[in-house]
């Protein structure tokens, strides 16, 4: 099942707010943006290393036949370790959590058959090749763009004759020949703008997928995981347990308790004063359907029935529309997955939504749900003001521990000015 709900426009207010609002969004783009290429231009620094890694592998493979290149395969697997050593201490900066695997053996053999190794080894290929294009480009954008916007300044210090556009096309005669290049300067600035962020987030995918403890590639820093996942889970399950307890004991047990006191005066009061009983009745019948909402509030907020009635698509795009906040979704879940995951997906993306409409200060936000193979994953966006930090109580580390509980990740991105990105990965189950 696909279904996609666009966010809802916007209005124009008489008083300039959405001006005002244009400007901020526009202000958080530009920002995200140049933290983009700060992040391209620091990957370029590792993709140069690992280009220069990468021939004496090569060469090391080859002279393997001759038995040099055993001599030379422990220099080269020191250098894999120390560039991505490197790209680790760059992504850990960024706030992707990279989690470093043990050191590898001494000697040769079991170095090569350890898994971390061998992903390090994928990580130096992809890193050196697309992570190299996407940093070259990222540096030459920003000079493209200064370069086309000055031109027509720049040209009378030129020598004769210069190249009018950056990528070489053209020549500059006369001053009209250089009118139309800032054009092509304004249009390089839209591409930053617009792609900086998705070209930083692919440039760094390699690492954040090969360079990280994944099952199965480190036994003991596995275990010592999914002993935390455990505890944390058990504290969510007592900390959802005790809000229930409090909603029932605040709540509902006071309007059960409000009824029974109604009642026994209504009856005492019924063949004296037929009138009043009557008020305290209506007062009774007020207080009882008060707990009954209050019942059903607290059996939703366990289980919500409109997963099992309209399924996960249903449930989130009823979440969107009631949230505060415009927001679109797309779900592409062709097949149901178990009812523990769609309950920690729908709850994990209400509670992004709440975060999104008390503490973003976004204009839109947009939540993207799919399958892929056997897990789920989940992206929330939105395009506020960024900064979210769940050591300070936003509401990220019961997310965290929730998603912990299905052995599952979350990766949050929210650099200051925007955009914020959650990333969310569970397993499907059966």
């Amino acid at each position: 099942m696909r279904i996609r709900t666009p966010a809802a426009d916007l209005g124009t207010g008489p008083d300039g707010t959405q001006w005002a609002g244009f400007r901020q969004s526009a202000g958080r783009r530009l920002e995200a943006a140049g933290r983009a290429i700060a992040r391209l231009t620091g990957g370029l620094s590792t993709a140069a290393l690992a280009l220069a890694i990468l021939p004496l592998l090569i060469v090391t493979v080859l002279a393997v036949p001759l038995g040099v290149g055993l001599l030379m395969a422990p220099a080269a697997l020191r250098a894999v370790h120390v560039a991505a050593d490197r790209e680790r201490r760059r992504l850990d900066r960024y706030g992707f959590g990279i989690v470093a695997p043990q050191p590898p053996p001494r000697r040769l053999r079991p170095a090569l058959a350890y898994a971390p190794t061998r992903r390090e080894l994928k990580w130096l290929v992809w890193h050196a090749t697309s992570g190299l294009a996407w940093g070259l480009v990222g540096v030459w954008l920003p000079i493209a763009a200064v370069r086309d916007s000055l031109f027509p300044l720049l040209w009378p210090a030129l020598p004769d004759n210069p190249t009018t556009t950056s990528f070489g096309y053209g020549t500059a005669h006369t001053w009209a020949d250089t009118a139309p290049v800032p054009l092509l300067g304004i249009g390089w600035i839209a591409v930053i703008v617009s792609l900086a962020p998705h070209m930083a987030r692919w440039q760094t995918s390699p690492g954040r997928r090969l360079l990280s403890v994944g099952p199965g590639t480190d036994l003991p820093l596995r275990v010592a995981e999914l002993t935390a996942t455990r505890a944390a889970a058990l504290d969510a399950h007592a900390a959802e347990l005790r809000r229930i307890e409090r909603m029932l004991h605040d709540g509902t047990q006071n309007r059960i308790v409000s009824v029974t006191v109604l009642l026994g005066a209504a009856r005492r009061m019924v063949t004296r004063d037929p009138a009043a009983a009557e008020e305290l009745l209506e007062r009774a019948q007020s207080a009882a359907e008060q707990a009954l909402a209050e019942l059903r509030a607290v059996s939703r907020s366990i289980l919500p029935p409109v997963l099992a009635d309209r399924g996960l698509a249903g449930a989130l795009s009823g979440l969107a529309a009631g949230c505060s906040v415009p927001c679109g979704t797309e779900v592409d879940v062709p097949r149901r997955c178990a009812a523990s995951v769609e309950a920690s997906a729908y709850f994990v993306v209400a509670e992004a939504l709440t975060n999104i409409a008390r503490h973003s200060g976004a204009d839109r936000a947009q939540v993207t749900v799919r399958v892929r193979g056997e897990r789920l994953l989940l992206r929330i966006e939105d395009d506020g003001k960024g900064g979210a930090d769940e050591r300070l109580g936003t509401g990220i580390a019961g997310i965290r521990h929730r998603v912990a509980a299905h052995d599952g990740t979350l990766t949050v991105s929210s650099p200051q000015g925007g955009p914020t990105t959650l990333e969310v990965d569970l397993p499907c189950g059966s």
